[in-house]
């Protein structure tokens, strides 16, 4: 009976440690007549810094922020599935609940979306590309770096032709090392709330494979 309660408290705090990693800023939304930048497309363009912003090279939007989240989510949601069969789901629903919320009060806060209706399709969007990245993200796992690698290209890159594939295979080795980590840690760290992942990707050397493909791609430039 208590454990939805627990389970509500820990995976609040284990969101906190997903999403901080892309969180960022929109500074005009908090002044009274503010008006939000936006880019070409009218995407708003927030603040944000650490390595996904400034090594990377992403734009600090709610679409990013969400795909940053959604990267360590997915990690611990692969741990989480290891938990007793009677209680992975309970977690995992809390933990995409978290997120959820999060991403409400972030379109009210600092994009000003306050049409509960323009929200819903913003958050059904949203999850959309949660349930179709837990699916690439699980066959990039299974198949190999170079898949894993593709599917995080499509998703956090949005498929786009500028990719510094260094980069890209800096992230593959980051959720590699953190879901080794994550399986070498026991039930109860996790589900204690208090995890936090550990230093910024680009602190490993890419797997043999994904060198090969960064060499050949060099090749084709």
């Amino acid at each position: 009976m208590t454990e939805t309660y627990v389970a509500y408290g820990a995976t609040q705090h284990l969101f906190k440690e997903c999403a901080r990693h892309g969180d960022y800023e929109i500074p005009q939304a908090l002044e009274k007549k503010g008006e939000i930048p936006a880019d070409e497309n009218g995407t708003h363009l927030g603040v944000g810094s650490g390595w996904w912003y400034d090594t990377l090279g992403l734009t600090p939007t709610f679409n990013v922020w969400a795909q940053i989240s959604f990267i360590h989510m997915y990690m611990l949601q692969v741990r989480i599935r290891m938990f007793p069969a009677t209680h992975a789901p309970i977690w995992t629903q809390h933990l995409t609940n978290h997120c959820f919320y999060a991403a409400e009060d972030r379109l009210v806060v600092w994009h000003k979306v306050t049409s509960s209706s323009l929200r819903q399709r913003y958050l059904k969007d949203l999850f959309s590309q949660w349930r179709g990245l837990l699916i690439a993200y699980d066959e990039g796992l299974v198949k190999g770096d170079a898949m894993l690698a593709a599917a995080l290209w499509r998703n956090l890159l949005n498929a786009r032709e500028d990719v510094d594939y260094q980069k890209l295979a800096e992230v593959v080795g980051y959720m590699r090392r953190e879901i080794r980590r994550l399986d070498l840690a026991s039930d109860d760290d996790v589900a204690k709330g208090s995890w936090t992942f550990g230093a910024n990707p680009g602190t490993e050397a890419p797997s043999v494979l994904l060198q090969s493909m960064l060499m050949k791609e060099g090749e084709n430039a």
